[in-house]
C-alpha cells in the first residue's frame, strides 16, 4: 500500500514538472506573490494547526530549542511573505541565455540553463522550510516533493494547501507541489528509491537525517550538513566585539544550524572569559569547558570529548582554551562540519590565515556565524545550507536549484573519422 503511495506522489510530480519548467517567469512570480497574499488572509488557520503540532510536541517531550524551529507566529509568517518577495524579484535563472557555438559544418551548439525537474525536500520540524523549498524550486521550474517532520504535520498540510491554491489559481497543477502526509519512516526510504520519478534528494536537518539520506539514497543527493559552528577569540581580539558576537552568535536563536556550539578561546584571555562565561551562564547558556575553562570560570561544567562533536541546537556552549591560532585551527579542523566559522581579531595576518586554511562554507571574521542564512545573504531564502564541494556550497539559492543540457540544431551533418 505504501509503494502505490509513494509511486502516486512520484508519477504526479513527473507529470506536473513539464508544466512547471514550461511556465514563463511572470507566471511563476504571479504564483508566489499570490501565495503571499494567501498566507496573509490565512494566518489564523496555519496558526491553529501550528498550535495543535506544539501541544502535541510539548505532550511528547521535545525541547523548547526544538519546539521554537517548529513554532510559527504573525511575525515568521510574514518573513515568509517577504521571502517569497524577494525569490520573486530575483532572475530567473533559466531564462539565462548562452551564443551557440557552432561546430562542424552548419551544425549549432547552444548550452541551456534547465530545472532538475522533480526535487525531494526531506526535513525536520521546520515549518518555514515548506514555503522556502516551494518559492526556490517553483521559481528554478522544477516540481517539489516535501516530507516535513512528522512533529509539524498539521502545520505543513495548512501551508501546502496554501501553495496549491496559488497553483490552481495562476493554472499550473497544484501536484507540482505535494506533501508526504503519511508518517511511516519506511516511506523516506522509498522516495530515496524513487530514480524513475526523482531527480534530486535535498535533507536538511540534524546528522541523523542527513546520514540518512546520504547512505540509502539511489537519487543524487545535495547535502546540507549540521552545523557544528565555531568562534575562535584571538589574542588580538577586540573584547567588547567578541562579547557581542559571542552572545549573538549562541542566544539569539539557538536551535538553528547557523548557531554557535563551540567557543576557543587563546588561553591569555582566561581572565576575561570568566566574565564573559558569568555572562553567557546569566543569559540561561550552560558552558561545558575545559579544566583550564572550569578552573577560571566557576560557572562552567566540565566538557567531554562528546561534547566537541555535538551541534546542541540549545542554550549549551562547549568551550575550550588553546595556545595559539594553530591550535584553534586544528580543532576546527578535527570537530567542524565544514557550516560556518569565526575568529574575532585585529591581526591581519591572523585574519587573512584564518580566511585562507578554515575549510567551511563560510568563514568569518569579526562577525556572527548567524549569518550564513539565503535571506541574509540576498537569495530571497535558502533550501538548505550545503557543506559539501560538488554542484553548490553554503545557503543554497536557485542557481543551486538547476543544471544545464545542450541543444544541437543540424542540417543533417554526421561525425567522421
Amino acid at each position: 500500500m505504501s509503494e502505490r503511495y509513494m509511486e502516486q506522489l512520484g508519477r504526479q510530480a513527473a507529470a506536473a514538472k513539464t508544466a512547471v519548467a514550461n511556465a514563463d517567469t511572470a507566471k511563476k512570480n504571479r504564483v508566489l506573490t499570490r501565495l503571499k497574499e494567501i498566507l496573509e488572509a490565512e494566518t489564523a488557520s496555519i496558526l491553529a494547526a501550528n498550535a495543535a503540532d506544539l501541544q502535541a510536541a510539548a505532550t511528547n517531550g521535545m525541547a523548547v530549542a526544538m519546539q521554537d524551529r517548529l513554532r510559527l507566529t504573525e511575525e515568521r509568517i510574514r518573513a515568509m511573505g517577504a521571502g517569497l518577495l524577494q525569490v520573486s524579484r530575483l532572475p530567473d535563472p533559466t531564462a539565462t541565455t548562452f551564443p551557440p557555438v557552432q561546430l562542424a559544418g552548419s551544425l549549432q551548439c547552444e548550452r541551456k540553463i534547465v530545472p532538475f525537474g522533480v526535487i525531494a525536500m526531506i526535513y525536520e520540524a521546520r515549518p518555514n522550510v515548506t514555503i522556502d523549498a516551494t518559492a526556490l524550486g517553483l521559481k528554478a521550474g522544477n516540481a517539489m516533493i516535501l516530507r516535513g517532520g512528522s512533529e509539524a504535520l498539521a502545520t505543513n498540510r495548512a501551508l501546502v494547501a496554501c501553495v496549491q491554491r496559488a497553483l490552481r489559481e495562476e493554472g499550473l497543477p497544484e501536484t507540482a507541489v505535494q506533501l508526504v502526509e503519511r508518517t511511516e519512516r519506511s516511506l523516506v526510504g522509498e522516495l530515496l528509491r524513487m530514480r524513475r520519478y526523482v531527480d534530486l534528494v535535498i535533507p536538511r536537518g540534524g546528522a541523523g537525517l542527513i546520514r540518512f539520506v546520504v547512505e540509502n539514497s539511489t537519487v543524487p543527493v545535495i547535502e546540507t550538513g549540521s552545523g557544528i559552528c565555531h568562534i575562535y577569540v584571538d589574542a588580538a581580539a577586540d573584547l567588547q566585539k567578541a562579547a557581542a558576537i559571542i552572545m549573538n552568535a549562541k542566544t539569539q536563536r539557538p536551535s538553528v544550524c547557523n548557531a554557535v556550539e563551540t567557543l576557543l578561546v587563546q588561553e591569555s584571555l582566561l581572565p576575561w572569559l570568566a566574565t564573559e562565561v558569568a555572562e553567557l551562564t546569566a543569559a540561561g547558556v550552560e558552558v561545558r569547558g575545559d579544566a583550564q575553562v572550569c578552573a577560571a570560570a566557576p560557572q562552567a561544567v566540565p566538557a567531554t570529548e562528546e561534547d566537541w562533536r555535538t551541534e546542541y541546537n540549545d542554550l549549551i556552549l562547549s568551550v575550550r582554551s588553546v595556545p595559539d591560532l594553530a591550535a584553534a585551527l586544528r580543532h576546527i579542523e578535527t570537530y567542524g562540519t565544514r557550516h560556518s566559522e569565526c575568529i574575532i581579531t585585529e591581526d591581519p595576518a591572523a585574519q587573512e590565515r584564518f580566511l585562507r586554511d578554515v575549510d567551511a562554507a563560510a568563514v568569518y571574521v569579526n562577525a556572527s556565524t548567524r549569518f550564513t542564512d539565503g535571506f541574509e545573504f540576498g537569495l530571497g531564502a535558502e533550501i538548505g545550507i550545503s557543506t559539501q564541494k560538488l554542484h553548490a556550497r553554503g545557503p543554497m539559492g536557485l542557481e543551486a536549484l538547476v543544471t544545464y543540457k545542450y541543444c544541437l540544431r543540424g542540417n543533417g551533418e554526421v561525425r567522421g573519422e
